[in-house]
């Protein structure tokens, strides 16, 4: 193709971002729509008030991702962005007054364990690091950056000792019964269980493969100055570099194809833009739910009946946080881990005392602000619509546990912005309110998420419902993968 191809990426999430990033470099014709009005998609700000407030994701992982997707761009992710490594990775708190701080170096952690639980929890711990390091130097380059590996290719390209070293990934085991190898605390396996909210899962029926996201944390969280929507602000400044068109407000209403083919996109506003490719990066179950017209209805295979992943009820506030010392990430802990993901999973609901995640963002590396400070407050609640009641509910449910724990927050002021299941559905379509597509459930979860190819020719898709998942690294993996489909079918790879 002698022409500069006409690529439209549909949304502005991570992934989208990330495709649009490497498609323009390499001499694409970019335009990436966005029905929204700021680039980042789950990744975003709230105003409580005058202020700004990360309500979204809030760690910023897996740096060589974004390094090198800058570096395919020409630029460095140190000029555009101002990061700060953190030493303390979490706090974390429980209702018997208990408390432990997580570390990025795995002596200082394992001397907090120690004095928290004893030497043999500590020398457990050590054990877990390892192991967790070992799950994820398997996985990186064989599952994550691949366009949709299966358990067989996987094994493969593992080489000579590939099967030992699949098994050793631990799939067949789940998180919690994984965990309960290693750690007689129960306080330390609902820590570490934990980890499989991170992909909307539960830790009674994810695989202990998700052990790797400890080892995540542990090589690098980072604080983004001025926070994490200056991520998504900088792919667009590159994209925007190496000429994509931005169109904000603009939703994509409809695909057109041609014998099997996407040829073109409706908007919203009806202007229709011809393409040689589109990379969609939204839910996948949009398209059976045909939010993007009969066309490309069945462009993947539907997923409809299946349980979708945890969605939530977050608060975004600024607020006097007097009573407890807040680190930037902390976590409080209910009394019953079983129960809440019982409830969560079977039930639908959310328990009497849930786990609720606290990010107070104006405190970086121990420094503590002075007076009112940004906080968002995020509890995990089943994927469908809440009745008011319900999430009042929750919210008192919530306040209590943290009252119990020293720190009184009035989560029902005038200026506080909740945000629900129902919120989530709204703003992303075809989510059901899922914040992260399917749950990684079973040995097989996965594998189970589609690739960046879709059954319609020039259509390719990235994000969170896509390999290889959820999380902010991971949806700009998926865009990055995306591009290289595009590229490659389009003879432009080289």
């Amino acid at each position: 193709m002698s022409q500069r191809p006409r690529i439209a990426v549909i949304g502005a999430g991570i992934g989208g971002l990330a495709a649009a990033v490497e498609l323009a470099a390499k001499g694409c014709d970019v335009t990436v729509l966005e029905r929204g009005s700021v680039p980042g998609g789950k990744m975003r700000e709230l105003c409580a008030g005058d202020a700004a407030i990360d309500s979204g994701p809030t760690v910023f992982t897996m740096r060589w991702v974004f390094d090198e997707l800058f570096r395919s761009a020409g630029t460095n992710l140190d000029d555009e962005l101002s990061l700060a490594r953190a030493d303390l990775l979490a706090r974390h708190a429980w209702l018997d007054g208990s408390r432990l701080d997580l570390h990025a170096d795995v002596e200082r952690s394992a001397a907090a364990i120690e004095a928290f639980a004893g030497a043999g929890e500590a020398a457990a711990y050590r054990r877990f690091a390892a192991d967790s390091e070992a799950i994820y130097e398997t996985l990186a380059d064989t599952f994550m950056r691949r366009e949709k590996p299966n358990p067989v290719s996987l094994g493969m390209s593992l080489g000579i000792g590939g099967l030992p070293r699949l098994y050793a990934t631990k799939p067949f085991r789940t998180l919690w019964s994984e965990l309960g190898r290693y750690f007689d605390d129960p306080r330390l396996r609902q820590l570490f269980g934990r980890y499989a909210t991170y992909t909307g899962s539960s830790p009674f029926s994810a695989p202990a493969t998700l052990m790797l996201i400890a080892h995540v944390e542990r090589a690098g969280v980072y604080y983004v100055e001025g926070g994490m929507q200056r991520l998504a602000e900088a792919l667009v400044r590159i994209a925007k570099n190496h000429g994509a068109e931005f169109r904000f407000s603009t939703g994509a209403a409809e695909l057109r194809t041609d014998r099997g083919r996407v040829t073109g996109v409706l908007t919203e506003s009806g202007d229709e833009l011809p393409v040689d490719a589109v990379v969609f990066n939204g839910d996948v179950d949009a398209f059976g739910r045909g939010l993007l017209g009969k066309a490309v209805a069945r462009a993947v295979p539907s997923r409809s009946k299946e349980p979708r992943s945890l969605s939530a009820i977050t608060w975004s506030l600024v607020a006097e946080a007097d009573g407890f010392p807040l680190d930037h990430h902390t976590v409080f802990f209910g009394d019953n881990y079983p129960a809440e993901f019982k409830a969560l999973f079977e039930a639908s609901t959310i328990t009497d005392m849930p786990t609720v995640y606290v990010c107070a963002q104006d405190r970086e590396n121990a420094a503590v602000p002075g007076g009112p400070e940004r906080l968002f407050l995020l509890v995990n609640a089943p994927a469908r619509p809440h009745r008011e009641r319900e999430l009042d509910a929750a919210e008192a449910r919530v306040q209590a546990l943290l009252s119990r724990l020293g720190l009184d927050l009035d989560l029902g002021a005038e200026d506080v912005v909740r945000f629900s299941p129902d919120d989530f559905a709204e703003r992303f379509p075809g989510t059901g309110g899922a914040i992260y597509g399917w749950p990684t459930h079973g040995m097989m979860g996965s594998f189970r998420r589609h690739g960046s190819r879709s059954r319609v020719r020039g259509l390719y898709l990235a994000g969170g419902s896509v390999h290889p998942g959820p999380g902010v690294p991971m949806t700009a993996i998926s865009g990055r993968i995306a591009a290289r489909a595009v590229l490659g079918d389009l003879g432009r790879d080289g």
